[in-house]
């Protein structure tokens, strides 16, 4: 990856994680893309500790990356919700909130988390 790309990642990432500051005391769902696998984890910031994660990695079906996407949403759902987690930030990182990621949130606001 050149420079100027990974510089232009983490600007838009800190662009992001600095308009999520406002409210320190909800955790933060943060997503990872790569190009074949999405990681997503309810981050604790004020501890520093990962309360909830799930990825599509494990998922060995031929569904499409979108659809693994929607299942990963209900998953961490699911998880935080056995929780008692209700409410999260949203940290989409330097991605657009399309795709994978939109569906990854919408199945997430689908099955109770609110954010």
């Amino acid at each position: 990856m050149s420079l100027i790309i990974h510089n232009s990642k983490i600007r838009r990432s800190r662009r992001t994680r600095g308009a999520l500051k406002s409210n320190p005391n909800l955790p933060r769902l943060s997503v990872f893309r790569s190009n074949q696998h999405l990681w997503a984890q309810i981050i604790d910031d004020q501890h520093a500790k990962t309360l909830v994660a799930a990825s599509t990695k494990s998922d060995k079906s031929k569904a499409t990356k979108t659809a693994k996407a929607t299942t990963l949403g209900q998953n961490i759902a699911k998880l935080a919700l056995e929780k008692n987690i209700n409410r999260v930030k949203f940290d989409r990182g330097p991605y657009q909130y399309h795709g994978r990621i939109k569906a990854l949130a919408e199945s997430a606001r689908q099955t109770g988390l609110k954010f």
